[in-house]
């Protein structure tokens, strides 16, 4: 892979770190935005307070950026967690593992007694360093017109319907603006309501609600990915980088679970003809086939489980002394969807970046815009976006 993003940091330590490896030189930089997504990731409903009244992160940007514009080299941000100040200095070890966290695969693994260890590393809370990168990320894209936005479709039991393969570019635009400024970020304000007594009661209940969540990207290329190879198609790549989110389990491109019904004839995207080009009459495919972007909008669903941490009675194992215990509750989110979706934004934004990369090559953005160019000269077809 051309682009690479590690990072570094534990949920209550002094700071997060992100690096960001192979970003061309010429991309524009701007920290206000980073602080912008950051504060996107902390809001929504139902997230606790270390989200709403602890932390306010700022991104710090410390090597690979200069006059507001990236230089080529690895680019380090880093995020200073302000709350470390009150944790403890020796907080008690913790010996029963939550049903559903990393907590007894990581210490099996890692041969860890006390479980606290593998809870920091293994927290949410590293997502604000993909975000911060995956900002830099969308820079890249916004260069060749590519939009990446997101909107929540689904709460506990309440559902906001979408037409996922019917739905236009602009139209999932549209939605996306739309359901930012909500507090569950959803585009359906009776669904929004619905969605936010939901959590309400979840929260009376000492319980915790998943949901589903979409992300979309607009004006993308055709070629983006490849069927020459499995670990070069693009959907393995993205759906990749949308699992990696802590409790996503299950994603989709289009209406893909629908489509699986459908027999083999109606769930085709009809190619039609036209004076800009070549279009699409639907797009259940969700703007990928054969591993490769086709110039539809890209559309990814993701469904994410209930948080694992509930303040209700959980059966489990003290591995200290084998009784059975109920772990400790370590505060948590009541419904962390919205925030999922922002995160979201950004693995995404990260995996079509490096797909960009891979396509145009480059070292210069204006060396990677040239070749772009040449590339659609050259087909002589317009993308359908």
């Amino acid at each position: 892979m051309s682009l690479r993003l590690l990072t570094a940091g534990e949920s209550h330590g002094p700071e997060l770190v992100a690096v960001l490896d192979g970003m061309p030189a010429g991309v524009a930089v701007s920290t206000d935005e980073i602080d912008r997504q950051l504060r996107r990731r902390q809001g929504g409903h139902g997230r606790g307070a270390r989200s709403t009244r602890v932390e306010r992160d700022h991104a710090e940007i410390v090597s690979g950026v200069a006059g507001g514009y990236t230089t080529g080299a690895p680019i380090a941000i880093r995020i200073v967690n302000r709350d470390h100040a009150n944790q403890p200095a020796a907080p008690p070890v913790l010996t029963t593992p939550r049903p559903g966290h990393a907590d007894w695969a990581g210490a099996v693994k890692y041969g860890l007694s006390d479980l606290r260890l593998i809870r920091e590393r293994a927290s949410a809370r590293e997502t604000a360093a993909r975000v911060a990168a995956g900002t830099l990320a969308r820079s890249l894209l916004g260069s060749f017109g590519v939009e990446v936005a997101s909107f929540v479709t689904s709460v506990g039991e309440v559902v906001a319907a979408v037409d996922l393969g019917r739905s236009t570019a602009a139209e999932l635009l549209r939605l996306a603006r739309v359901a930012d400024p909500d507090p569950v970020r959803c585009f359906d304000p009776g669904a929004s309501a619905l969605m936010v007594a939901a959590v309400d009661r979840a929260r009376t209940a000492r319980e915790t609600l998943g949901g589903t969540f979409v992300v979309c990207a607009t004006g993308l290329p055709v070629g983006l990915g490849s069927h020459t190879q499995w670990d070069r198609r693009l959907d393995a790549q993205v759906a990749a980088a949308v699992l990696s989110i802590p409790a996503v389990k299950g994603v989709e491109f289009g209406p893909a679970f629908d489509v699986a019904a459908l027999v083999g004839s109606a769930a085709q995207d009809p190619i039609l003809g036209s004076e800009g080009g070549l279009g699409r009459a639907s797009n259940f495919a969700g703007g990928v086939e054969g591993g490769m972007s086709n110039g539809e909008p890209l559309v990814i669903r993701a469904a994410m489980k209930p948080l694992s941490s509930v303040r209700a009675a959980l059966r489990s194992v003290d591995l200290l002394t084998g009784d059975e215990a109920d772990p400790p509750y370590i505060r948590s989110d009541i419904c962390a969807v919205p925030a999922a979706a922002v995160v979201g934004e950004a693995v995404v934004g990260v995996a079509l970046a490096a797909a960009l990369l891979d396509r145009f090559g480059g070292d210069r953005l204006d060396a990677m815009l040239a070749s772009a160019q040449v590339g659609a000269q050259t087909r002589g077809l317009g993308e359908s976006n």
